[in-house]
């Protein structure tokens, strides 16, 4: 006799499954960083093997799609350690005062957008993790106008948090498209 199974077919591969193997316990900033590399590589799996159909919205009226999410992110991780934790003068790639929504709203089915879109999130990635090596401890500080003084130790816990609410939207976002599902 055969139990129950899933409605869908798990996808990952066994990429998916290496992205949670780091340390459970020990240093923190390695726990730390190493959960937002498994959270980045989540959003990256989320979107393998797709091209313009990232830019597919979830449901009316909503502008949420996969690709509007890589773009998002990629300001997300410019504004927090280059704005922020560096001090750069770095605007947002994708948004602005005037046009706040447009990280998604300029999320389209244009091959040079999604190429564009995920240029900017790995260089706004590589740049992070080059933050966060070269940092002398959790305790670097930066000023946030929203959340006024912050630590790095505080912005990785954020980015975990904004990578986890995401890809739980990515998973949603994907089934929609195809059919996949995925851990």
């Amino acid at each position: 006799m055969s139990g129950p199974t899933r409605r869908g077919d798990l996808f990952g591969g066994p990429d998916g499954a290496r992205r949670f193997t780091g340390p459970t316990t020990g240093d923190e900033r390695r726990m730390l960083v190493d959960v937002l590399h498994a959270q980045r590589a989540t959003l990256q799996l989320k979107c393998s093997d797709l091209g313009p159909e990232l830019s597919l919205r979830s449901v009316k009226p909503s502008t949420l799609s996969l690709l509007g999410l890589v773009r998002h992110l990629a300001d997300v991780e410019r504004r927090w350690f280059r704005q922020v934790l560096a001090g750069q003068d770095a605007p947002a790639l994708f948004s602005s005062a005037d046009d706040p929504d447009g990280d998604f709203d300029g999320a389209t089915d244009d091959p040079g957008v999604v190429a564009a879109a995920w240029e900017a999130w790995r260089t706004e990635v590589a740049f992070a993790e080059q933050f966060v090596t070269d940092a002398p401890d959790l305790d670097v500080e930066g000023d946030d106008s929203w959340r006024g003084t912050v630590s790095l130790r505080w912005v990785l816990i954020h980015m975990i948090e904004e990578y986890a609410r995401h890809n739980g939207h990515a998973d949603l976002l994907r089934e929609r498209i195809d059919g996949a599902i995925g851990v």
